[in-house]
């Protein structure tokens, strides 16, 4: 937006209107009164005002963009086909998304940001249309071991166009139209790993964590998330990472105000994940060119969440493996075994039983 001075709002004098422009008898050109009202307007809307509009695109953004579109008409998309649709359907074309800090995260990015997203059942906070839960489940479902379950992923966002899109681009996932900050998150259960790209800074939302107090959006979110998952990887502007590493000669610390006061009050660290340089991908971004860093949180260690350990290990045990349709007489025979080694200081030295009793679970659902 351009700024207006005083200067540049003085009339202009009849002689120096072109010779072809409608002259009013007071010397004004027709319309020159709302041009100059708007001015005004500007010139005393304030330094942190304002003004989103639709993202304007290129003829190539628009024809890719028009092509996503139609293949989100099919049923059923081809893992082609979801990559084509999370490269190019462009959250700008039709939503304002500067107002909402809705800037989906380049292809490229997501693919090295799914090396950090470890820790099983996994919550995406601000999903938009599932770029980062795409990569994320993708690289654990060629990850996993042979009869592993898919890792299952649940996907959280609050416009409805977006969780429209994400159903299409990954059903795997389970989709909740819904704002964060007002949302049960608990109800949905323990997760083991959270992951946002959220957006950055003083954008609005409808509420805040449970414990910071600053303004920065991306920081309420994983307060938030530190109640709910043991380990958390989130992209967040560099300035709010504890660290410099995109984009730079080298590695360094640098903590800012914001930080400092985010760790005092929620005790969460942020750390460097296994060294992706985001600035690689800064000019893959739609519409904006962000300086990014990929940080990653163990909130298990917290003092806060370490009650959360299971008191009984036993009925955590008994409860997993009543869920395989394990025979009661083994569970308690393999609880048995352990009690009397553990007194016994006994060291585990032999492979556990606990996998034999799983493999006999599935010898015995093959033959059925």
């Amino acid at each position: 937006m351009r700024t207006i001075g005083f200067a540049s709002l003085k009339r202009t004098p009849k002689q120096a209107l072109a010779p072809e422009t409608p002259v009013s008898p007071t010397g004004r050109r027709h319309g020159e009164g709302h041009a100059r009202c708007a001015d005004f307007q500007a010139a005393f809307r304030g330094p942190r005002s304002k003004i989103f509009t639709m993202a304007k695109l290129t003829k190539v953004e628009a024809k890719a963009h028009a092509k996503a579109v139609e293949l989100l008409k099919n049923d059923v998309l081809t893992y082609d086909e979801r990559v084509f649709v999370l490269d190019n359907w462009h959250e700008g074309a039709n939503h304002i998304n500067g107002s909402s800090g809705a800037f989906f995260t380049p292809t490229g990015l997501a693919g090295d940001f799914a090396i950090d997203a470890c820790g099983g059942r996994t919550v995406d906070l601000c999903a938009g249309i599932g770029v980062l839960a795409f990569h994320v489940f993708w690289r654990g479902y060629y990850a996993r071991s042979k009869g592993e379950a898919e890792r299952e992923i649940v996907c959280i966002e609050r416009n409805p166009a977006y969780v429209e899109v994400g159903r299409k681009v990954l059903p795997e996932a389970k989709w909740i139209c819904a704002d964060v900050f007002d949302f049960d998150l608990r109800g949905l259960g323990h997760f083991g790993c959270a992951i946002a790209n959220p957006p950055f800074g003083a954008t609005p939302r409808s509420g805040g964590g449970p414990r910071y107090t600053g303004r920065s959006f991306e920081f309420h979110l994983i307060d938030i998330a530190s109640d709910i998952a043991d380990y958390g990887a989130f992209i967040v502007p560099q300035m709010s990472a504890p660290f410099e590493y995109s984009g730079v000669q080298y590695y360094r610390e640098r903590k800012s105000a914001d930080y400092l006061r985010f760790a005092e009050q929620t005790g969460i660290d942020l750390e460097a994940g296994c060294g992706v340089d985001c600035s690689y991908h800064r000019d893959a971004w739609k519409g904006v060119a962000p300086n990014v860093e990929i940080v990653c949180a163990n909130f298990e260690e917290l003092p806060r969440n370490k009650a959360r350990s299971p008191a009984d290990p036993e009925a955590e045990l008994r409860a997993l493996w009543t869920e395989k349709r394990a025979p009661l007489d083994r569970q308690d025979a393999i609880i048995a075994e352990v009690a009397a080694k553990a007194t016994a200081g006994t060291r585990f030295v032999e492979p556990p039983v606990q996998a034999d009793l799983f493999a006999e679970i599935e010898r015995s659902g093959s033959k059925r």
